[in-house]
């Protein structure tokens, strides 16, 4: 018997087991694929288990209950009216993403590429005007030490005004022009639409994040206990697995890989992958002008100018802590394929002979942008350190103390030196 266990704890502290441990997430997410390939009916939007409500809904669930379990009720709402982040994602995610999608794909359009499906290029630009993801961008922001709160707003808050925008978005890029083909002139569909986004962001979103923050506060000794004991963080990567296995299978079941070539599907990837990091790039531009440390490299003095003053606190709250600037980058970049896949087919109707080519890069745009979120945490998670250590202290006192901690009363203020002035007071 010790035997057994000698050889065990060896094997298991070998450099290979150890390495593949490290990558389950993405092993696992290889392995749903395949399954969705080979069978694509039984996790898909109306298959076998009903998806569009046992994942959709379900996993979702799953990852914001959690997540009502473990933020504070007090900075919850602090973030919410954190104005001047939700502007800059609001802004990023519906228009300075589609606009530069739109360009590039008039761009290659007029290049008449046999290669690439026009359709395709129609699916790209539905999948900018998309709001940003329901799920992932709240893990891969919890798991970098970001300020998942703000992520959770902004969630919310982009989704909901997704049912507006983005079939406003489509209609603008489509009505004349190189894509007017593409116009799904589905205005008698907006109004159920909406019904629909709002029915999942509520029983998903809403509902379960209220739940966890009732038990957390009616019973926090309780639900402190849960979160360690049970280890309910690391229930937030198995549910997105989920969630990309049900839009693989969809898009599976739609014929989507096998109605464009392997050229097309081969560009997509690879356009995919630089529009992402592109668009990380811009949302970290914007969320830390570097002008503004420049120009406001102080704060206001007893001698300081009242023009000074002013533009002091109006402008200077732009530039955004790291923990804020991780939410940002990756609310800002990401789309939803939870609920793009009902916004396509809303718009388009289920019955579409382009539906599974629009669905292409929705689909692979999702599983990339994980993929490639989940490489940036460890580096952001680095970079925000400085910001995370006083507040994981707290933490751990909280979890001590059966979650009764002072800091429940009062927002996080803790911030480094040139960060201090980033949040609203």
């Amino acid at each position: 018997m010790e035997k057994c266990k000698n050889l065990w704890s060896a094997f298991y502290r070998h450099k290979v087991v150890q390495f593949l441990i490290s990558q389950w997430f993405f092993i696992t997410l290889a392995v749903f694929i395949v399954l969705a390939n080979f069978f694509p009916n039984f996790a898909r939007h109306g298959g076998t288990i009903r998806a569009e409500y046992s994942i959709g809904y379900g996993a979702v669930a799953a990852i914001f209950l959690q997540s009502g379990l473990s933020m504070k009720t007090r900075k919850l709402c602090y973030n919410l009216g954190n104005w001047r982040a939700h502007t800059s994602v609001l802004t990023i995610s519906f228009l300075v993403t589609s606009s530069i999608m739109f360009g590039l794909c008039c761009a290659i359009q007029k290049a008449n590429d046999p290669a690439i499906d026009s359709w395709v290029l129609m699916g790209l630009i539905v999948t900018a005007t998309c709001p940003t993801t329901v799920a992932s961008n709240v893990v891969m922001t919890q798991k970098a030490g970001g300020n998942d709160l703000l992520c959770l707003c902004e969630v919310f808050i982009g989704n909901v005004l997704g049912a507006f925008v983005t079939p406003a978005l489509v209609q603008m890029y489509t009505s004349m022009g190189l894509f007017e083909f593409g116009n799904p002139a589905a205005g008698t569909s907006i109004s159920h639409l909406y019904a629909d986004v709002m029915k999942q962001i509520g029983l998903s979103v809403f509902i379960p994040l209220f739940v966890g923050q009732v038990l957390q506060n009616v019973f926090p000794k309780q639900v402190s206990w849960v979160l360690t004991t049970f280890k309910l963080n690391k229930v937030g990567s198995f549910c997105l697995i989920l969630i990309m296995w049900s839009s693989f299978s969809t898009a599976f079941y739609q014929r989507a890989f096998r109605s464009v070539s392997h050229a097309c599907i081969i560009f997509v990837v690879f356009f995919n992958l630089g529009l992402y990091l592109f668009y990380t790039v811009i949302c970290y531009i914007w969320a830390r002008p570097w002008f503004l440390q420049k120009i406001f490299h102080q704060k206001p003095r007893e001698g300081s100018s009242t023009f000074y003053n002013l533009c002091y606190r109006i402008f200077q709250p732009f530039y955004c802590s790291k923990k804020d600037s991780i939410a940002i980058m990756f609310c800002g970049a990401a789309k939803t394929a939870a609920l793009g896949v009902s916004l396509v087919s809303s718009q388009y109707g289920s019955d579409s002979p382009h539906l599974g080519k629009l669905l292409v890069p929705l689909v692979l745009y999702q599983s990339e942008q994980v993929m490639t979120a989940n490489l940036l945490v460890p580096f952001l998670k680095r970079w925000a350190s400085d910001e995370c250590e006083d507040e994981d202290t707290s933490k751990d006192q909280d979890l001590e103390s059966g979650g009764l901690s002072s800091r429940q009363d009062r927002p996080d203020s803790h911030h480094d030196s040139t960060d201090s002035s980033s949040e609203i007071k």
